[in-house]
């Protein structure tokens, strides 16, 4: 199989060779093009990899009745969003709740071949967070608890040993044990959801932490100006981060600053939740009650429009809006999306657009200057088309 684009990188014609499921090359178009026809190739770009899904399209991963048919349909929903492979995220909850949710990821990925293959992982989102309010988000105080080596073995072995990513907050005692246990498992421990202060990150980033999730969210509203755990994780260079740009989350300027500070470490994750992609309205949810998501994407509690119930957008939005303001290239901003997440977990797709990588590759078009500037309009895994647009 052939495809001709323009390289996402360089902007120059190409032709991507597919066999038997890999990249077998990527070389220049020998025919000369027109501006026309130019114009009508779209841009072809490694598929993304997104580290926090929490649900899309009115699936949701911490459904309590969570089933493995509603996981299998989730995966074919993302493929639209131009996802290639994502890490479902299982959240703060009753132990059984989760066990549920590690056994029905689980048997979607035995039972499914397309499960198997779009998802790389869980991440386990809780429930040994901050019980603080502010940094404990929207993670129920009922379940919070400490760290237990048992009860995430009890989950681990539900999930099939899938459990690949783990966010907990390294304020509990004994924290540093957990995720050297982790991490021997070959487990990625993040910090997320803490108050925990500057001594404890340094433990958790000895003991094997390697990345801060969705940095600067999941606060106290108001900080010490210095020392804070904000400074503490921008200044250890061993941690990466995830952030979320999706224009609500994080002020520009903080994005700037922590994309200077990581540099290549820095990714991109949606944080999406089950209300992702479905139209503007009211809803009520098992988390936040009444909710409002805005046409403009913002999603809010329906009583209080200061305080956001979730991230609504997926990484098509967060790589436009980085790139309309500025912030980041274009590549660079999809770069943060596809390659490095998929670097920093080890996948294969981290080789990106290149010969022997795997051929999991987004078809898009520009279709303006905003936040809402990019369009897919086919996505392709392992030299399979799984999404097509009409």
């Amino acid at each position: 199989m052939n495809i001709d684009a323009l390289h996402y990188r360089t902007g120059e014609p190409v032709r991507v060779t597919v066999e038997d499921g890999e990249i077998a090359a990527i070389e220049p178009l020998e025919t000369q093009l027109t501006l026309e026809e130019r114009a009508e190739l779209p841009l072809v770009a490694p598929g993304l990899v997104d580290l926090q899904i929490n649900g899309y399209g009115g699936y949701d991963f911490n459904h309590p009745a969570l089933s493995a048919a509603v996981v299998k349909e989730a995966v074919r929903a993302v493929w639209k969003e131009g996802v290639t492979g994502f890490y479902p995220t299982v959240i703060t909850g009753a132990p059984y709740t989760i066990l549920g949710a590690m056994r029905a990821i689980a048997r979607a990925c035995e039972e499914d071949d397309a499960s198997a293959a779009t998802i790389k992982g869980i991440h386990l989102e809780g429930p040994f967070l901050s019980p603080e309010d502010g940094p404990r988000g929207a993670h129920a105080l009922e379940h919070i608890r400490p760290p237990d080596t048992a009860l995430f073995d009890q989950w681990q072995a539900a999930a099939g040993g899938r459990i690949s990513l783990v966010t907990l907050s390294p304020e509990w005692e004994g924290s540093a044990e957990f995720i050297r246990h982790c991490v021997r498992q070959g487990v990625t421990v993040s910090i997320g959801h803490t108050s925990a202060d500057a001594a404890q990150i340094a433990g958790a980033v000895a003991a094997g932490a390697r990345l801060s999730t969705h940095l600067g969210n999941g606060a106290h509203a108001m900080l010490p100006r210095h020392p804070n755990y904000l400074w503490a994780q921008l200044a250890e260079e061993a941690l990466w981060c995830t952030l979320i740009a999706d224009g609500f989350h994080l002020p520009d300027e903080v994005l700037k600053v922590a994309m200077k500070v990581k540099g290549r470490q820095a990714l991109l994750v949606s944080d999406a939740v089950a209300l992702a992609g479905l139209a503007p309205g009211s809803y009520d949810t098992p988390v936040g009650g009444r909710v409002v998501l805005t046409p403009a994407g913002r999603l809010h509690l329906a009583g209080e429009p200061g305080l956001l119930a979730g991230s609504a957008q997926m990484l098509l939005r967060h790589i436009a809006r980085l790139s309309a303001a500025g912030l980041a290239s274009l590549p660079d901003a999809w770069d943060m999306a596809s390659v490095q997440p998929a670097g920093f977990m080890a996948l294969p797709a981290a080789a990106g657009l290149a010969a022997g990588a795997p051929a999991d590759l987004a078809l898009i078009r520009r279709t303006g200057t905003g936040a809402a500037g990019l369009a897919l309009t086919a996505l392709c895994q392992a030299g399979c088309w799984v999404y097509r647009r009409e």
